[in-house]
């Protein structure tokens, strides 16, 4: 099949990319160019942070701020306020201006290698769903918890951000 022909299978594979693309497709394409996403630093009033926990084959267990790539035609503030609904059921309000930007590559991963992040600080105006609180034992992907400093098995994709954990 020629390049040109691959490209109208995968571009009919693609209804609406703006709700998001089939998982092979995101692959590829996040190896071929980096993936821009938004990070929630979301505070409660005693001024600890709001981690979620992450397992999967890209970036490992442990926990991580929430946070979620922009899809094709979407706004910024539109994927911050989306992230908060579906990964923590809660709304938030957020600066409109990000509070630092960075780069990331990993060398040693092809897709999901590079990524831009923007990260927001944000408050919130609704609770996260309370059946998504961490207890103790052993947390599942997607379980929140508030922290007053950066647990030792932040995510290593994180580590940037410990400096903001750790800052009240």
């Amino acid at each position: 099949m020629k390049l040109d022909e691959a490209i109208k299978v995968l571009a009919a594979e693609c209804q609406d990319p703006r709700q998001g693309l089939p998982e092979p497709v995101f692959l590829l394409l996040s190896g071929l160019t980096p993936m821009v996403n938004v990070d929630l630093l979301i505070k409660d009033d005693q001024g600890r942070v709001l981690l979620t926990w992450r397992d999967d084959i890209y970036h490992g267990r442990g926990w991580h701020i929430p946070g979620g790539i922009i899809r094709f035609q979407e706004l910024a503030r539109e994927r911050i306020v989306k992230v908060a609904e579906l990964e923590l059921g809660c709304e938030i309000d957020f600066e409109a201006q990000p509070i630092v930007t960075y780069e990331h590559i990993t060398k040693t991963m092809r897709e999901r290698g590079h990524a831009i992040s923007f990260l927001y600080r944000c408050k919130l105006v609704t609770g996260p769903l309370s059946q998504l609180k961490y207890h103790g034992g052993e947390p599942r992907p997607g379980m929140y918890d508030f922290f007053s400093r950066a647990p030792e098995n932040l995510l290593k994709v994180h580590e940037m951000y410990r400096e903001y954990i750790n800052n009240k």
